[in-house]
């Protein structure tokens, strides 16, 4: 399955360009690209967080059970800079996971 040759490829090309037509490819690849980047931004925002909470954990000793921290809700951006169309994040109670 891995090896296509260019006549595959160029097969499989015009039929998706048939099957969308020319008008939505530039509009779906500018969507992808979109997607791919705010992808890529949650992931570098979860490493440093899980890096910063690691860190933290390792410096301060540890807290009683009965206080939980208090943080400021997350949210998730839907490209870099659009507040717009931000909305909070429901993360579990650290409390009720098994």
């Amino acid at each position: 399955m891995g090896n296509l040759k260019p006549l595959e490829i160029l097969l499989i090309i015009a039929v998706i360009f048939l099957l969308f037509g020319a008008k939505k490819l530039p509009d779906m690849a500018r969507s992808l690209g979109k997607s791919a980047r705010i992808l890529k931004s949650e992931a570098k925002a979860m490493k440093k967080e899980s890096e910063a909470d690691d860190a933290a954990a390792a410096a301060a000793p540890a807290a009683p059970a009965d206080q939980a921290p208090q943080t400021a809700p997350r949210t998730i951006q839907a490209a870099p800079g659009d507040v717009t169309s931000a909305r909070p994040v429901s993360e579990p109670n650290r409390s009720t996971q098994a």
